[in-house]
């Protein structure tokens, strides 16, 4: 049995440790001819792993590539000079913080390299590394970035840090239009896709490949992956329950499973919100406070073409950051005579579940009262005890501060009741219908237990 490449995002590692690899060469194939690429994915999706197989191949590194599709695809004679700004490690909350960061890569960069660079620009050194490595290797470079964006989201509880860091990597970006004659391919990642003219002014030919169906899967483990790859590891699961919690990302492609998800499933051996766990969604829950959202809608957004495609730091959509992030994903897509509308929704039960306890969890002073009340309703629906569970729901949302539901206007003091108790069933693993129709009418919210 093969060693689960937990934490591994160095592809040369996985490949000598013999760890589970999911071949993704095909997309690096696609890849060939060059050019400047954009993908927008949430966090843990393995981003960083996709960059470093990018780097080993462009490298001529074949080896490492063996009996993988690539393998006889691929010129290997041809040794492009990489560089790789990776912003994924630590906290980037100021402007001083980027500056330092950036400051020690392009140090570090000199060392790998061996060349010296004399600009004083953050632009400037890139374009002068760019031009460097192109005259010592006598060959276009390979350019990769690491979560673009990461130094804009660290910082996006504090606007004027976040558009500060913002007009940093515009400068920065700003060296790979000017070094185009030297460069063979650009391939930024990222979690949000921040509109092109606020960060990649004047990089015109940057194909943003985060809903094109050709790449739909160049993240994250499709059904068959985990049947062919993995049939060792899921042979002792439930398949339509390893579906049901973690499967339902879809970017207009197949859908696939998060594969930080998969691999901790497959180590723990027991089902649990691996992914959710890592990050929490405090930002987007303040958001969702401020604009009094609905939260029922979730299960079934609509949204614009362009509201989904384009972050603005100025003109936060809870939506779009929603989907970005990977708390919704696409369920549907209409085609309207002049625009296209997504149906958003949540991917799985993970993501369901987790997102409404801990949007409860935000709210309670007592965080004990959560976990209390989700076995206190459990058992009054086991012994199908209506009443019992009306004196439930009061006592929770007695618990709830005042200040949090204020009846400043009808309608969203109602809105507000709807979402807790939405969340609340939803929260402790309830399937849950929003706006059921029924033969009896419209019911609000119905919860359906097993």
């Amino acid at each position: 049995m093969k060693k689960l490449p937990i934490g591994i995002q160095t592809f040369k590692k996985i490949i000598n440790e013999n760890c589970y690899y999911v071949d993704k060469t095909p997309f690096i194939k696609k890849l060939e001819q060059g050019g400047y690429y954009f993908l927008s994915r949430p966090r843990r999706f393995g981003k960083s792993l996709f960059l470093d197989t990018v780097k080993e191949a462009f490298s001529g590194n074949k080896e490492l590539f063996k009996g993988l599709y690539i393998y006889d695809k691929w010129d290997w004679s041809k040794k492009h000079p990489v560089i790789k700004i990776d912003f994924t490690e630590g906290n980037i909350k100021t402007p001083e913080d980027l500056k330092i960061k950036l400051t020690e890569m392009f140090i570090s960069l000199q060392r790998e390299f061996d060349v010296e660079i004399t600009f004083q620009t953050f632009s400037g050194k890139l374009g002068e590394l760019i031009y460097a490595l192109y005259k010592k290797y006598n060959q276009q470079v390979v350019v990769l970035v690491d979560e673009y964006d990461k130094p804009i989201l660290d910082a996006i509880e504090n606007i004027e840090y976040a558009k500060e860091n913002r007009e940093i990597l515009k400068d920065l970006y700003s060296a790979l239009k000017k070094a185009d004659p030297y460069i063979k391919l650009a391939f930024l990642t990222g979690v949000s896709r921040f509109s092109k003219v606020s960060i990649f002014s004047g990089l015109n030919q940057l194909n943003d490949i985060t809903l094109d169906p050709n790449f739909a899967t160049i993240c994250g483990y499709t059904q068959t992956d985990l049947e062919t790859v993995f049939a060792d590891r899921i042979k002792d699961f439930d398949k339509e329950e390893v579906r049901r919690w973690y499967n339902g990302y879809s970017w207009l492609g197949e859908k696939v499973y998060n594969p930080f998800d998969i691999l901790m499933l497959f180590d723990k051996k027991i089902f649990r919100p691996y992914w959710f766990e890592t990050g929490t969604p405090t930002f987007l829950i303040k958001l969702f406070k401020q604009n009094k959202y609905y939260l029922p809608e979730l299960e079934n957004l609509e949204v614009g073409e362009e509201l989904l495609s384009n972050l603005d730091i100025d003109d936060l959509y809870v939506e779009n950051l929603l989907f970005q992030t990977g708390y919704l994903t696409i369920k549907d897509v209409i085609e309207e005579p002049t625009e296209r509308i997504y149906i958003l929704s949540y991917p799985n039960f993970e993501v369901k579940k987790s997102f409404n306890s801990y949007f409860l969890f935000y709210f309670l002073q007592d965080k004990s009262i959560k976990s209390k009340t989700d076995i206190a309703i459990k058992s009054a629906l086991r012994d199908n005890q209506i009443e019992k569970l009306k004196d439930i729901l009061h006592r929770f949302f007695a618990s709830i501060p005042y200040d949090w539901y204020r009846k400043n206007d009808l309608e969203s003091y109602e809105g507000f009741y709807a979402s807790i108790v939405y969340a609340l069933f939803s929260g402790a693993g309830f399937e849950t219908v929003a706006e059921d129709t029924t033969n009896k009418g419209r019911v609000d919210l119905t919860v359906i237990y097993n």
